[in-house]
């Protein structure tokens, strides 16, 4: 059973999360909370395997919520909910230590899904939608020299700059034509030598290193 937190200050948009939660056999609400302090302090109570963070909430944002849940109860994974086109804060909450990010009007199996994905340790990456956001709160300046030290392999880099791009394991697969399998492994390397926790993070660091730049394929 996947417990679940959820995080929003609006009770009307928890009660749906709930109802569409709670239609899911592998599923349970574990607790609400108004605004980021009470996540925060919910999540040190009752350890739920997943928070649904909303990001604009009154007292403590989803943002700081999210960084201060992953500190204290590190095993609990954050899924991020935004607007996209409002919303300025998603980037800083990935880089808090989010998991992913959904957008409101997510339909319902996306919703389950993505859950999911995130309590087994992986992490929800939206394709395109991650790109645009991050080209929109990166900006477009020049790149960063890249590391004097790059541990990586030419082939790990090309593998990097894809997911970056927001390709799934199966489409970079087909992109350089070897099996999804292979891409895994290239996956798993990358994170390791980097020090990264998971794709998010991994698409995080290929802008801010400057292997890709925003705007630019």
């Amino acid at each position: 059973m996947i417990r679940v937190l959820l995080a929003d200050d609006q009770a009307l948009v928890r009660t749906g999360f709930r109802l569409i939660l709670e239609h899911a056999a592998d599923l349970t609400v574990v607790g609400e909370a108004g605004d980021g302090g009470a996540a925060v302090a919910l999540a040190a109570e009752t350890a739920p395997d997943v928070v649904l963070m909303d990001v604009r909430m009154p007292q403590v944002d989803g943002v700081e919520a999210t960084r201060r849940i992953r500190a204290g109860t590190p095993a609990t994974r954050v899924l991020v909910l935004t607007t996209f086109d409002l919303d300025e804060y998603v980037y800083a909450a990935l880089r808090a230590g989010a998991s992913g990010f959904l957008l409101k009007d997510t339909l319902a199996p996306d919703l389950l899904s993505a859950i999911r994905v995130v309590a087994r340790g992986d992490a929800v990456v939206a394709p395109g939608v991650t790109r645009r956001l991050l080209e929109r709160h990166i900006g477009t300046g020049a790149p960063p020299a890249p590391p004097p030290a790059d541990p990586l392999t030419a082939r790990e880099r090309e593998v990097l700059a894809l997911v970056a791009q927001g390709l799934s394991n199966a489409e970079i697969a087909a992109r350089l034509h070897v099996s999804e399998g292979t891409v895994k492994t290239h996956v798993s390397r990358i994170l390791g030598k980097l020090g990264l926790r998971d794709r998010v993070q991994a698409v995080v660091h290929a802008y801010e290193s400057g292997l890709v730049r925003a705007g630019v394929r």
